[in-house]
């Protein structure tokens, strides 16, 4: 799939910079593209890649300068998830999967007073089908880097999660 957008965006509101509720802001633009490609490489082995392009600015306001880019969002973002299963014999079912992913770095504030830094994440799976049943132990962040996932001012700033393991188990009806 391949998208291309223009958006323009008018009266919103963001979280004050003085710390205090909220503001309206004038105008704001965006403009970028993004493709996702998905399929089967060989039987049982999957890939979904996908890229993004976003060009995203503040259009006219009182308070903001033009111009200034908006904040947490990336100019560029990237991801690979690829996954394998075993299509027979006695471990069919089984299988195993990485994904990359990236982003830009991105200001923390319209005012583009300080950045959040870029980052890459790695997640890596195993799952195993049989019938109607779906278990899965996926470990998030496996090289446990510091992420942060966005910003709200300098002083509240979000961190992305750490290492983490998942586990899941489902059942199709």
């Amino acid at each position: 799939t391949l998208a291309l957008y223009d958006l323009t965006r008018t009266n919103f509101t963001v979280e004050n910079p003085n710390g205090r509720g909220q503001i309206q802001i004038g105008k704001q633009q965006s403009q970028g593209i993004e493709l996702n490609v998905t399929g089967e490489i060989l039987p049982g082995w999957n890939v979904l890649t996908g890229y993004a392009y976003t060009d995203a600015r503040v259009a006219d306001d009182d308070q903001f300068q033009a111009g200034n880019a908006i904040n947490n969002v990336a100019r560029n973002a990237f991801s690979l998830w690829t996954t394998y299963e075993l299509q027979r014999g006695t471990l069919d079912g089984l299988g195993f999967g990485v994904g990359l992913f990236y982003q830009d770095n991105r200001q923390g504030d319209l005012a583009n007073s300080f950045e959040l830094p870029s980052f890459w994440r790695t997640d890596a799976t195993i799952f195993y089908k049989r019938d109607r049943l779906r278990t899965s132990l996926t470990l998030q962040n496996v090289f446990n880097e510091e992420i942060f996932e966005g910003a709200r001012s300098n002083t509240r700033v979000i961190p992305g999660a750490p290492r983490s393991v998942l586990g899941q188990i489902s059942w199709e009806l």
